[in-house]
């Protein structure tokens, strides 16, 4: 059996360190996802001074977050993942890397090239990303690996597949027929546009079909329209789903499930990059679940592997010791 299915965007991530006056140049609110045609992209790079590629996507850093985890608990499964790439190098090179870290992989290759984004790290270490989709806009609900989803003890997706409506149809698909296997769904509000973008409708597909909600302020108080304390919007957001988790930063996190609300300090770090924060933090909240943690050993586990990841220039799991992880609840 799997530990989870992951369906998402499969992105060439290309990394590059800039002031935010490179960000303005290019029209972007820094801390944001910016969806741009590819001649866009191109240009960035052009401007940028240097940059490193890495297999990216939010869903992909958290499938390898997971399987970093996973590896000596065989009993939990390999994490599976989905989503669209184009039939040239990049597409095959990351479906090579994503299966030579473990991970089983059932993607769609489709006549589009493959998906790339500029991720601009500015010195404050917000990351402001600037997204070609390439070949993922067209996955679609064809696509969606039922007996994988079906082998799977979780399910994990993202607000950006409700960017395209090809994306949008094989969530809905996918998250339908996870709560008719009895999979329990874990949904990331992802960007605060994206939010914007559908609230009304992203408010009512969320209700009853999501078990496991996970945003940061920001997303949670424009998805409950409640600008109050955290607490407020964690009482609001707990009428979204089951189980609430709301990402502050270096404030840690707040997670709520029925009437129990916890609140975790965050951790000392010197940040250096902090992309792939949230996608780690979802990889370890998730491997929490699957060892049957308490709510509060989640989220210690998700903000420990954040903190470790934003220490590091890159999502580079590789880097990161998984028994300092799993240090953090060794005597809980």
């Amino acid at each position: 059996m799997h530990s989870a299915y992951l369906m998402e965007n499969p992105l060439m991530d290309y990394i590059m360190h800039e002031d935010k006056s490179f960000l303005h140049a290019f029209g972007a609110r820094p801390g944001t996802m910016q969806l741009v045609e590819h001649e866009v992209f191109l240009a960035i790079l052009q401007a940028a001074k240097a940059y490193t590629v890495y297999p990216g996507g939010s869903g992909a850093n958290t499938a390898r977050a997971l399987a970093m985890l996973c590896a000596q608990d065989k009993d939990l499964g390999k994490p599976c993942y989905s989503g669209g790439i184009g039939g040239d190098d990049a597409g095959r090179q990351f479906m090579c890397i994503m299966n030579e870290l473990g991970i089983d992989t059932a993607m769609a290759v489709k006549k589009e090239a493959t998906g790339v984004s500029a991720i601009v790290v500015t010195p404050d270490h917000e990351r402001t990303m600037f997204t070609s989709l390439g070949a993922c806009r067209n996955f679609n609900k064809d696509d969606v690996s039922d007996i994988f989803l079906a082998d799977s003890r979780y399910f994990y997706s993202t607000g950006y597949l409700w960017d395209t409506e090809p994306q949008k149809k094989a969530l809905f698909h996918a998250v339908d027929k996870a709560n008719e296997l009895g999979v329990p769904v874990l949904f990331d509000l992802a960007d605060p546009f994206v939010v914007d973008r559908y609230y009304k409708e992203l408010r009512d597909w969320v209700k009853g079909r999501i078990h496991v909600l996970l945003a940061n302020r920001q997303e949670l108080s424009r998805m409950t329209d409640c600008d109050g304390t955290d607490i407020e919007i964690m009482r609001e957001a707990s009428r979204l789903a089951p189980t609430v988790v709301m990402k502050i930063g270096r404030g840690g996190c707040l997670a709520q499930t029925g009437s129990k609300l916890v609140h975790v300090s965050g951790e000392s770090v010197i940040a250096v990059d902090t992309t792939g924060a949230g996608d780690s933090f979802a990889a370890g909240f998730l491997y929490g679940l699957l060892t049957e943690r308490s709510l509060k050993d989640c989220a210690k586990l998700g903000n420990r592997i954040a903190a470790r990841v934003v220490a590091v220039d890159g999502c580079r799991y590789e880097c990161i010791d998984r028994d300092d992880i799993l240090a953090v609840v060794k005597h809980s």
